[in-house]
């Protein structure tokens, strides 16, 4: 299937409904030091579509680990899970920050698995946590 154009106002669509925050790792836009992606969630070359329904805001450290997987392999279950979708799962209900909110821990398997999968505690992302829970910048109020 052929890929379409993503419009600016899908892509708009798409930012705000994520309160311009990685849908993954709830990463700020405004702080990021690089751009952005609309991410298909279920990736083109596995059947996705460009819909709004399969598209999702991330950072470029989540997109790039994310890639084409749908799932990983959940440590503490041994089973290869579906990765967290952000359309169909509430983020809540999958994750938690730690008791200072530098890092993301993985509430269910498929929270375990995306924490792995995606690097979601990545050093950069901790330290950024850190600094911008200092200047109260952090963490997102919908991602508590």
């Amino acid at each position: 299937m052929p890929r379409k154009y993503i419009s600016k106002a899908d892509k708009e669509t798409v930012r705000l409904r994520a309160n311009y925050c990685c849908e993954y790792c709830q990463s700020l836009e405004d702080f990021a030091t690089e751009p952005f992606s609309i991410e298909h969630i279920i990736p083109l070359a596995k059947g996705g579509l460009d819909e709004l329904t399969n598209l999702a805001l991330a950072c470029l450290g989540c997109n790039s680990y994310k890639h084409i997987k749908t799932e990983a392999l959940d440590a503490d279950s041994k089973t290869i899970v579906l990765l967290f979708h952000p359309r169909e799962h509430d983020w809540t209900a999958h994750f938690e920050w730690s008791e200072n909110f530098t890092e993301i821990i993985g509430k269910t398997a498929i929270g375990r698995a995306t924490v792995v999968a995606l690097k979601l505690n990545r050093k950069g992302l901790v330290n950024l946590r850190m600094a911008l829970t200092y200047w109260g910048e952090h963490p997102p109020k919908h991602s508590l």
